[in-house]
């Protein structure tokens, strides 16, 4: 556990204090202090003269925006909230001849391609999780009120409810949170769902204490940079959270690495079972990881990197999650993570291994077959993938592609090309990777996580 700095702990004590003061007077139908909003997100102050009221309320109407999000007699707190509500009213524009979330500095598109790479990363990683939600003490405890928070098209509210039901709980009610109402009407598939709209930056959000049981942040790391404004968003995340309550996050690097050699099973039966089954692996401190092999994957994974250091953005969010949690450690308690890596193709060295030197024990050297129904166990080595495993595989490398394109506009910025450079250069890399008939990947994987705790109680 990282131990929190005496100013840390002194911010968090001031920070709660502030939080508390603005709740009491809402109910009181008072106007809180000007410098409550300043003193949570580190801006400026307008002068002595400004006045706000925060109103964070829901209207009845469940695509409802929030009553009047708040006003201010100073011209510049005035202009902010013209602002804010021009965002919420118009969130998009269009740029580079796609819809773009307008004023954000977030820095992919949110057109139907994008929004379907992302429903394909979130059902591969339910299909390597083999479940909607990762805390192992979901099952013996059903939430019953669940926010996704930055929900987008609300795809993982509907992968959890078909997981809650499959469960017998069915009447478990979702609620979205995000600046654009890109998700459907949920309720039309039999959901108990709510969308709130709201720019995530802005703090507190629109929810009182102890709202939630199961709070889920996921692919965020794109949203928040790095620093002190994403440890704000854990702990407004925990405050909304009922003690007992689990907080999860689900993220995958931006970035790939390569497996150079087959590594270790993991000591957790469960998931070492599930990683045969699937054909990925856990990923541990000793996972054999090289950079990538792949000239193209390789050029990728710098612009990225550049890119995304100058927006303050995690290239590699997977490595910071855990110590951001265990920063909150006397909030939450019962920490777990999942990290697994999912290769982008066949790797080399799964048939390298003589017959007689696998282990039987180890079940990386196994795969499960079906067989008119009937399972069988087939060495990996010997048998090709099957069709789901290879499927997962393809799918995880069309979500890297998708991700590099639909970066495209930063990337040629980091890289230096024009138009047509980047063309040509996107052309030779699908070629290279997609065509059946090469084999240029070098055991280059996607890397996914899950992270849970749960909130201590009172």
């Amino acid at each position: 556990m990282l131990p929190r700095s005496v100013a840390q702990q002194k911010y968090m004590q001031e920070r709660r204090a502030v939080l508390a003061e603005a709740r009491k007077q809402l109910l009181a139908g008072e106007n809180p202090d000007p410098d409550l909003e300043r003193l949570l997100t580190g801006a400026p102050s307008p002068g002595p003269k400004a006045e706000a009221v925060y109103t964070h309320q829901r209207t009845n109407s469940s695509y409802g925006e929030m009553e009047q999000p708040r006003t201010s007699s100073s011209t510049s707190s005035s202009q902010s909230e013209i602002a804010h509500n021009s965002l919420l009213n118009q969130p998009f524009e269009l740029r580079h001849g796609r819809r773009y979330l307008r004023e954000l500095p977030y820095p992919l598109p949110v057109d139907l391609h994008e929004l379907q790479r992302q429903n394909l990363r979130t059902l591969l990683c339910c299909r390597v999780f083999g479940r909607a939600v990762c805390s192992p003490s979901i099952e013996d405890d059903v939430p019953q009120r669940v926010l996704e928070i930055g929900c987008g098209s609300g795809y993982w509210s509907t992968m959890c409810h078909e997981y809650f039901s499959s469960l017998g709980y069915d009447k478990v009610s979702f609620t979205g949170l995000d600046v654009a109402p890109l998700a459907p009407d949920l309720r039309k598939q039999g959901i108990d769902w709510t969308f709130v709209q709201h720019d995530l930056r802005r703090i507190p959000l629109p929810f009182d204490d102890d709202c939630f049981d199961l709070v889920m942040l996921k692919d965020m790391s794109l949203v928040l940079p790095e620093g002190m404004a994403s440890q704000k968003f854990i702990d407004e995340s925990i405050r909304i959270l009922q003690p007992g309550g689990i907080l999860e996050i689900w993220e995958s690097d931006h970035v790939v690495r390569s497996l150079v050699a087959r590594p270790s099973p993991s000591q957790q039966q469960s998931e070492q079972r599930a990683a045969a089954r699937s054909a990925t692996f856990p990923v541990s401190p000793g996972t054999p990881f090289a950079p990538a092999q792949n000239k193209y994957l390789q050029s990728a994974n710098t612009w990225i990197q550049e890119a995304l250091d100058r927006r303050k953005l995690p290239p590699t969010p997977c490595a910071r999650i855990a110590p951001v949690l265990h920063q909150e450690a006397d909030l939450l308690t019962q920490f777990g993570a999942r990290r697994v890596a999912v290769p982008l193709g066949k790797l080399r060295w799964e048939n390298d291994a003589p017959k007689h030197n696998r282990d039987a024990s180890n079940p990386h050297d196994w795969v499960l077959m079906s067989t008119k129904g009937k399972a069988k166990m087939t060495e990996l080595g010997q048998a090709s993938l099957t069709a789901d495993q290879a499927a997962l595989r393809h799918v995880a490398l069309l979500t890297v592609l998708q991700m590099i394109e639909n970066l495209e506009p930063i990337l040629k910025e980091a890289s230096g090309k024009n138009t047509e450079e980047w063309g040509h250069w996107w052309g030779l890399m699908m070629s290279d990777l997609l065509d059946p008939s090469k084999t240029n990947l070098g055991g280059e994987c996607l890397e996914i996580g899950a992270w849970w705790a749960t909130k201590l109680s009172d």
